[in-house]
């Protein structure tokens, strides 16, 4: 079922527009991959487009999918599962992968909402990414999502998404900030939960910086540095996984490209520990 033939090892960062022209003129040799969402980059023509795909032959992509809505109650949207088959093959991307949440009731919630921990579900959820995967010729990886609400429960988290994974055939994308978030809010051990996760399917790691209300709740925002006990929870990661490729998150309050790279070496020291 797979289709790409590039090797991904090591750190990465989210490809964002205005990075784009000083990065097609020379790639940090500390950069080994990118991640990009593909809807913001399907169709793009004139110069931006030739740019990245003067990228995509030099270094990986991988595309991180924002509004597939996989779990979500409309119908799936197989107009746009072609247009990212198209795009995977235009820039060879590695990996596709999207949220295990819903993000559209009929029109778009710009939030990720998170799924009910319920039989119903995962068979609704895997039926659903397994079409996706038949639409590609390649299996797609669910991310693990922050929350903030609690939805109905049938079991645990990490059930529900061991669940759909085994059921789907898919692969996991393991956001460890993620978890850090989630441990927190909702009252859980993340060390248990990652070791209870179908770990032979994870093709690569999320870290990134959070926000702290002032009421105590962590919000995932993917704008500010990692913290120390986030680091922290990467070691253990690898610990139990092993040198896994790694994807520095920032989304907003994007520093320079050389303070992202301080960050991409903070984990590239980490994995070389393993």
């Amino acid at each position: 079922m797979e289709k790409a033939t590039q090797t991904l090892i090591g750190a990465g960062i989210g490809l964002r527009r205005p990075m784009i022209t000083e990065l097609a003129e020379s790639i940090p040799e500390e950069i080994d991959f990118f991640e990009l969402a593909p809807e913001n980059w399907i169709g793009l023509g004139g110069r931006l487009g030739r740019q990245l795909k003067e990228i995509s032959e030099q270094v990986p992509i991988l595309a991180h999918g924002l509004s597939l809505s996989i779990g979500g109650p409309v119908p799936l949207d197989e107009d746009l599962v072609c247009s990212i088959r198209d795009f995977i093959d235009d820039h060879n991307v590695v990996i596709y992968s999207e949220h295990l949440s819903y993000s559209n009731d009929g029109g778009q919630l710009y939030d990720l909402l998170p799924m009910p921990f319920t039989e119903e579900a995962v068979h609704y959820t895997a039926d659903r990414v397994r079409r996706v995967q038949a639409i590609l010729g390649q299996r797609m990886s669910l991310e693990n999502v922050s929350y903030y609400i609690s939805p109905k429960k049938d079991f645990p988290e990490v059930d529900f998404i061991k669940a759909v994974i085994e059921e789907a055939d898919c692969n996991l994308l393991l956001d460890v900030n993620n978890v850090y978030v989630n441990s927190l809010n909702h009252g859980y051990d993340p060390i248990e939960y990652i070791k209870a996760l179908p770990l032979d399917r994870v093709t690569y790691l999320h870290i990134a910086g959070h926000y702290i209300e002032p009421d105590g709740l962590i919000v995932d925002t993917h704008g500010a540095d990692v913290i120390d006990p986030v680091w922290d929870l990467l070691d253990q990661t690898y610990r139990i996984i092993g040198n896994t490729p790694t994807l520095l998150e920032r989304d907003f309050n994007i520093p320079s490209i050389e303070e992202l790279l301080q960050e991409i070496a903070m984990i590239k020291e980490r994995q070389v520990r393993v």
